[in-house]
């Protein structure tokens, strides 16, 4: 039985956030850059001196970098210093290398450096994503179909890069081995190529794919794909992974909490992913299902009602959605 024919559990409720919860929602796809850059630094100092702590204040300033997600407006103030984090980071690495000259140009050193060029432009890319975002969280933005497509291929590319050859990621069945993973990746806006979505639901559908990837083993299939209708915006992601046990379907929702049965998977993230497009979902008055068996896989749907006027003729084509006054449930501090 494929994922898309297993029955659907609606999400309707969750516990309330609190927050620093809240913030480490909202910056969950910064959270995972810096920790996939912590992962990187460990790996250029075992191979430049066997020791992952080598590197140790740029570790320390990822350290902090990561701490700093706690508080929302911490959390703004790093993004808006990503430059001086990043020259930080470069500096430390630099004087590592010129302490290490012999292995300058070791092809595992050539491939971490150019991971890291690739994670430093996502990060820049992400704080001003941000920003952006704390300035009108409830902004919708026309999108190209086909740009997105192109930033999710980006995107699988520099997931494969950081796997060093663990597997490759294809988009045609007919290359793929068992060590590759084959993606069915598909936008659709209305008309064409234009497709209208709320700015933060670029992190929705980014750690979804992700997490698909992440619990599906290499040789599987993962499927996204994202249609807009003159009145809804309906996103789907499912996979042949291990599935989710039976009575942990809506637990996997809670913040910070994982399946039992996926213990075992190296991951950069906080294991929030699914609570973070649950939460954007009603704050933008969606429903979510999730339809999941174990050894078959998981299928997650998700549909968006879209604005029904735009309430200003902003040139830059953004419109706020009325849909999307709540913002996501705090519990109150103690």
């Amino acid at each position: 039985m494929p994922p898309s024919a297993m029955t659907e559990t609606e999400i309707t409720d969750l516990p309330p956030l609190k927050p620093n919860e809240r913030s480490l929602l909202e910056m969950h796809s910064v959270l995972n850059i810096f920790n996939v850059l912590r992962g990187e630094l460990g790996l250029i100092g075992l191979t430049l001196a066997n020791d992952p702590d080598l590197l140790v204040q740029a570790l320390a300033i990822c350290d902090g970098l990561i701490t700093s997600l706690h508080d929302a407006s911490t959390a703004l103030a790093t993004a808006r210093d990503t430059d001086h984090h990043v020259h930080a980071l470069q500096a430390e690495v630099e004087a590592a290398l010129a302490a290490h000259p012999a292995l300058g140009d070791h092809p595992e050193i050539k491939e971490s450096l150019a991971n890291l060029g690739s994670v430093y432009a996502i990060l820049r890319t992400r704080a001003r994503e941000q920003l952006a975002r704390a300035q009108a969280p409830d902004r919708w933005l026309d999108f190209s179909a086909v740009a997105l497509e192109r930033e999710f291929h980006a995107a699988f590319a520099a997931i494969e890069r950081n796997s060093h050859g663990r597997y490759r990621i294809l988009y045609n069945a007919a290359l793929q081995a068992p060590p590759d993973y084959y993606f069915d990746l598909k936008i659709e806006g209305n008309p064409g190529d234009q497709v209208r979505m709320p700015a933060v639901f670029q992190d929705v559908m980014r750690d979804l794919i992700a997490n698909a990837r992440k619990y599906t083993p290499p040789g599987g299939h993962i499927t996204a794909a994202l249609h807009e209708s003159a009145e809804l915006l309906r996103f789907v992601v499912e996979d042949t992974g291990r599935g989710i046990p039976p009575g942990e379907l809506t637990r996997v929702f809670e913040f910070g909490r994982r399946a039992s049965n996926v213990g075992d998977v190296r991951t950069m993230g906080g294991g929030f992913g699914l609570t973070k497009a649950f939460f954007v979902t009603k704050q933008f008055g969606g429903r979510f299902w999730i339809g999941s068996q174990l050894g078959v896989g998981t299928r997650i749907r998700i549909h968006l009602p879209l604005p029904r006027a735009p309430l200003s003729s902003d040139s830059s084509s953004e419109t706020t959605s009325r849909s999307a006054a709540a913002p996501l449930p705090v519990a109150r501090s103690a």
